[in-house]
Parts: structure tokens; sequence; C-alpha cells
């Protein structure tokens, strides 16, 4: 399996580590289980696994979605945005962050999921193919409930690199995809804040969306 979760950690803190070389932020954890990172989560108010300071413009993503429209992240300003990087034929990390993010959706009802917008982007351009996204969408019950971005090789490494998102065929068995296994939180003006470890509980999204779609 890619990425157990005695990996997801260091996955996290990889992640991060490409973002301050790449965007030149500081990248703030807040660690669960101790009190201390309770306090300073309810200083925060976020629930996220950590926290870009300062908050800095997000990064451009303009992709098509698997049924061919022109999908860009600008246009769902006002609105929490979750961007992550996944692929359907990932056996492990890619189905646990989405159907986690159908729990989030599930936890915040109409209202709250009404300001937020889910974008996956494509870590595959050669396995994420229109129908295998497809049935990967109606298999985890996200069919319509979120974007799935996908292009050329050219036009995703642009996007990855943008992102500080690592991707790259294992070597030993190519039919799966190292990659960083993330989500990042964007405010309702368009400025990356927030990060979540693929192992986020669906609870923490729901409580963050409001606060990220009001900044």
């Amino acid at each position: 399996m890619r990425m157990r979760q005695k990996g997801i950690d260091l996955r996290l803190l990889l992640g991060l580590l490409a973002l301050v070389a790449g965007a030149g932020v500081i990248a703030v954890l807040a660690v669960g289980g101790s009190s201390a990172s309770k306090t300073k989560q309810g200083q925060t108010r976020f629930d996220a696994s950590g926290q870009l300071s300062p908050a800095q413009a997000a990064p451009p993503l303009a992709l098509r979605n698997y049924l061919g429209q022109p999908v860009n992240i600008d246009s769902y300003r006002g609105k929490a945005v979750l961007v992550t990087f996944i692929y359907t034929h990932c056996p492990d990390v890619c189905p646990l962050i989405t159907s986690n993010l159908r729990v989030a959706q599930n936890l915040m009802g109409a209202a709250k999921a009404s300001k937020s917008e889910i974008i996956a982007v494509s870590v595959d351009p050669r396995g994420d193919t229109p129908k295998a996204i497809a049935a990967f969408l109606a298999h985890h019950e996200m069919t319509g409930r979120m974007q799935y971005l996908v292009g050329s090789t050219s036009e995703l490494a642009r996007v990855w690199k943008a992102w500080g998102v690592g991707s790259e065929r294992d070597a030993q068995q190519p039919q799966f995809i190292n990659h960083s296994g993330l989500i990042y939180g964007v405010t309702g003006s368009g400025k990356r804040l927030t990060i979540y470890a693929a192992s986020f509980q669906p609870s923490d999204i729901a409580h963050d969306v409001p606060l990220l779609a009001a900044r």
C-alpha cells in the first residue's frame, strides 16, 4: 500500500517543507492530542493540522474538469475552497481523503456546505481518464459534489509545482503514484491558510469551512 498511516505525518512535514521552500512562508503546526495544542487551536479557532503564517494568495489553479468544463479557483471567491491532489487508482490515501470529505460535507449540512467548494487535481494524467474519474466519484458518492481537474502532464506539472506538491510514479510499482497527501484550505478572499493531513477528522473541516469562507 502507498502512504501507510505511519508515513502520513512524514508526508505532511515534507509537504509543508515544500511550501516553505517554494513560497517563503512559515508553517505553524498544531499537533493534535495535547492540551497545549487544544489551547492553541482555541486561540486560532481553526481545527486544521497546520496554518500558514502569513497567509498568502493561493497559487493559480485553472484547468478543465473531467467533463471538459473550465474551472478556475478565482471564480469561488466568497467560499472556502478545499484543494487536494489525488488519483483514481490510489489504493489507500486518496479514497480516504475523498470519503472523509464526503462525511465533512454531510456534517456541514446544505447551508454550510454551500459556502465551500472541493477541488481535486489529478496527479496521474495517464490513468485519470474521464471514465475512471466518473467511476471513482460514483463509488465514493461524490458525483457533482467536487471538481476533479485533469490536464496534460505539462499542464498538471505547472500546478503541482505552484502548489508545492510532489508527484512521481513509483519505481518498484509503477501502477502507483507517490504524491503529497494533503488538503489545503483557501479563504473566501483567495488566500491559502490551512493545511490538513490525509488522516484529517471530517469534523475539523466541517468546523473550519465557515471560518475560511469569512476570511
